[in-house]
């Protein structure tokens, strides 16, 4: 009997032991995923960029990622050759934002592909200008001058608010200015004579016409100086590019970094140094 009882005491010791033991490896796990759980609320430390080549791809590399690199960042900048890449990286976590579009642009793509897309900040942008070999100035364009413009609504419509504000066309007082379109223009003080092209060919002719109105990232990519334009757009915001991020980042202390150092005078005067001509959002030159 005594050994009996001695032999229960064993079993009963082992499986006490042994619940010890369960309760330890549950307490490791759940040690383990608190673990798990601070590390993936750690700071992020990289940020990945996305913009098209050229100047806006050199304004992510020239002013906007050594600035963030002080703030102890590293930063990685993915080109593209197309509009659409870039929004679709970004709304599938590839990239943490990007750069290269407009406030109508944005909106649209995000609603037409179901995305849930934000602005950060408007930064300075190249606007369209007003090429010419053969004028030097606005007051030397004579009557019946030829003027190549982009054939997309847009910039047809960007164009013809620029030549309204030089004062060479009235649009109708009827027609929402950022719609305009030829058939618009009420008084033509010039004649100008209009063609239209598909905005890329625009600063091929301007050496076959009188005139091209050049939208800027098509005039900086043939190797045009803005400051060459005999006019330049006094662009609206809402077609200046702009840093856009998912919304569920807007929050977050890397995007609210990024926000400071556009806003930054360094970041200024790297606009002011390696992009003359990109005109300047209101938020920068009301501050």
């Amino acid at each position: 009997m005594k050994k009996l009882s001695a032999f229960l005491l064993a079993i009963f010791a082992v499986i006490l032991l042994a619940a010890c033991g369960g309760n330890g490896s549950e307490s490791d796990t759940n040690e383990s995923a608190d673990t798990s759980s601070d590390e993936q609320t750690e700071e992020k430390t990289k940020i990945t960029f996305g913009a098209t080549t050229g100047p806006y791809s050199d304004m992510v590399n020239k002013a906007i990622k050594p600035l963030l690199e002080e703030k102890g960042y590293e930063v990685e900048n993915v080109e593209f050759s197309d509009y659409i890449q870039p929004n679709n990286a970004l709304h599938n976590g590839d990239i943490d934002a990007n750069l290269f579009q407009h406030k109508i642009y944005y909106e649209a793509f995000a609603e037409e592909n179901n995305m849930d897309l934000s602005e950060l900040i408007i930064v300075p942008t190249a606007p369209m200008g007003l090429f010419s070999n053969k004028y030097d100035s606005i007051d030397e364009i004579e009557e019946g001058s030829t003027i190549t413009i982009a054939n997309d609504p847009t910039n047809l419509a960007r164009t013809l608010v620029m030549l309204q504000d030089e004062g060479l066309i009235k649009i109708s007082d009827d027609v929402d200015p950022l719609k305009a379109a030829v058939s618009d223009i009420e008084e033509n003080y010039k004649n100008l004579e209009f063609h239209e092209v598909e905005a890329g060919q625009l600063p091929r002719t301007v050496d076959s016409e009188d005139l091209a109105a050049v939208p800027g990232n098509f005039a900086l990519a043939a190797g045009f100086d803005l400051l060459d334009a005999i006019a330049l757009e006094d662009m609206p915001d809402d077609y200046r590019n702009r840093v856009v991020v998912n919304t569920k980042d807007v929050d977050t202390q890397w995007a609210q970094d990024i926000i400071e150092v556009v806003e930054s005078p360094e970041f200024e005067e790297i606009i002011d140094e390696e992009f003359q001509g990109f005109g300047k959002p209101e938020w920068m030159l009301n501050r």
